[in-house]
């Protein structure tokens, strides 16, 4: 399923956060991850480690020292955008930061990730960063630019009202963002045929400064709940939702 921009679709708090902490220790026990040129680690949750990688090298740069399995090999080379093809190589850079290989991470039927040691994991990329969320919970990551096309097409995908109503141009653009990236990370841990983002996932009402709110899903007669964190750095928007 691709998302109205053309990114993959298979997944703010606004207050300031620690500085940014270089090869952070492992939620995997495999020991601190080398010291390579990646941007962040944020603590989402006590048991959830997003890392994010500003991607600023070029492809023959992003491939070094990297081993693919047949299966990513042939992924990579279905990509036509050298932006996709640099966030898929990107992920796999973060995943050798963190101690892991492309081998580690096997995919399900529906394309949901899994990693080797049983530890859950979330992969998003958009343009200039690519992302990887490890967690003892179940997750959904999503990552998205703050462009002023999903201004829009917002009446598409959510509650404008609801959500938009007395805000300035910028924070439309930055919670309109933020809400269709909830939605793209629910879905993620869903991934069910039929699920539409403005009738069956719907947001509680939040500010900016919470950094996190609750997401609902109402589909098949079952109403679900999730628990959602986001960030923002740079003109980018990181979303992690939780199956409760």
């Amino acid at each position: 399923m691709q998302s109205f921009w053309g990114e993959d679709v298979k997944g703010i708090e606004f207050t300031p956060l620690p500085p940014p902490q270089k090869g952070f220790p492992l939620l995997s026990g495999l020991g601190e991850s080398a010291q390579m040129p990646f941007y962040e680690t944020i603590n989402i949750r006590p048991q959830t480690q997003l890392h994010l990688w500003k991607i600023e090298e070029s492809l023959e740069q992003l491939a070094e020292g990297l081993t693919l399995q047949e299966r990513s090999r042939q992924k990579l080379d279905k990509l036509k955008a050298v932006t996709h093809q640099k966030g898929f190589l990107a992920v796999r850079q973060l995943l050798v930061h963190l101690g892991f290989t492309d081998a580690d991470v096997q995919y399900d039927p529906n394309g949901k990730p899994l990693l080797s040691n049983g530890q859950h994991i979330s992969i998003s990329h958009s343009h200039d960063f690519a992302a990887v969320a490890i967690s003892n919970e179940n997750l959904g990551l999503d990552a998205e630019a703050m462009r002023p096309k999903v201004l829009h097409i917002a009446p598409r995908f959510m509650d404008i009202e609801t959500h938009l109503a007395g805000l300035t141009l910028s924070e439309q653009l930055q919670k309109a963002t933020i809400i269709w990236s909830i939605k793209e990370a629910v879905f993620k841990i869903k991934n069910e045929k039929g699920i539409s983002y403005p009738n069956h996932i719907s947001e509680h009402p939040f500010s900016f400064a919470d950094g996190k709110t609750t997401a609902r899903l109402d589909f098949n007669q079952c109403t679900e709940l999730f628990p959602v964190h986001f960030i923002q750095r740079e003109d980018y928007i990181f979303v992690c939702a939780f199956e409760s």
